[in-house]
């Protein structure tokens, strides 16, 4: 398969990461079947694609898009409940939770029901390549593509081979993600790749910071603003990233290397257990919400 031979792109998930994707697709010119469980879910994404804080209506308001562009853009994302939709899809990508067991169910699906030369993709953040691809049988065709929120603005693109992955699949996904306007970079297949074994040190880091008294949340955030010119601080990107992804994220870490300094903090616990999973659908708020800090 070419490039060129990819004429419809399926997306798995819909959530915050998921239909940024499936946004860069259509706008790019692809047809797109965007799935997910859930119709509300679904809704809400068409809704966040079209007149979201990174929406279609942004790009209109600035001059760069017409009221044309948005239609013609929308028109090509077709939503979905159900798997069973993606089986003429040349190219998916897995956007669902960070958890193992629900990806390799999916991609387990998937393999049955997508064309023999379909490509399947998985956004994970920190989960081995390698890992999910033991749940289908075109390991070959199985890679690592790891998008960046929000996906519209962010241009890295994490490209990451399994064991297995073939070179015509690499190729095929750093030439699609350019193709989308992304830099994609290869990173090596370990617990987290690069961008997320980095990162994970330096929120979690923080979180331990402010528990031993270092630090209030609203002070980390600005001193890492001014210090270091970071667009936003560490507990705004997580409640950006999401409270629930950071603890599946840091758990699994921590399983795989046993390196205490990847183990998730109590406090991020607590909040996700209260409920406060960042700035997500159905969330009841993020840190700054949870300890009732102004902005």
């Amino acid at each position: 398969m070419r490039v060129e031979d990819i004429r419809v792109i399926g997306v798995v998930g819909a959530g915050v990461m998921g239909h940024g994707i499936a946004q860069v697709a259509a706008r790019t010119g692809y047809e797109v079947i965007m799935v997910d469980v859930s119709e509300e879910v679904l809704k809400k994404a068409m809704e966040l694609i079209e007149s979201g804080p990174f929406g279609l209506r942004r790009l209109v308001e600035k001059g760069k898009m017409s009221e044309d562009e948005v239609k013609a853009i929308m028109s090509k994302i077709k939503p979905s409940t159900s798997l069973k939709d993606l089986k003429d899809a040349d190219f998916v990508i897995e956007a669902v939770t960070e958890k193992a067991d629900l990806k390799k169910r999916i991609f387990a699906e998937l393999d049955k029901i997508c064309k023999p030369e379909t490509i399947l993709a998985s956004n994970t953040s920190a989960i081995m390549i390698s890992d999910l691809a033991t749940a289908v049988e075109r390991k070959d065709r199985f890679i690592g593509m790891h998008w960046f929120n929000p996906a519209p603005v962010m241009k890295l693109i994490e490209v990451v081979r399994g064991a297995l992955t073939s070179d015509e699949t690499f190729n095929l996904t750093v030439e699609l993600s350019k193709k989308m306007g992304k830099i994609p970079i290869e990173a090596g297949d370990g617990p987290g790749f690069f961008t997320t074994r980095f990162i994970n040190s330096w929120l979690v880091e923080a979180i331990r910071l402010f528990e031993i008294g270092i630090g209030g949340i609203k002070e980390i955030d600005e001193m890492c603003k001014l210090a270091f010119g970071f667009p936003m601080g560490p507990f705004e990107l997580m409640d950006l990233i999401g409270l629930d992804t950071m603890l599946h994220i840091a758990e699994y870490m921590y399983e795989e290397t046993k390196e205490k300094h990847y183990a998730p903090p109590n406090t991020l616990k607590k909040l996700v257990l209260s409920g406060y999973l960042g700035k997500k659908p159905g969330s009841r708020g993020g840190w700054y919400d949870f300890y009732g800090i102004e902005k």
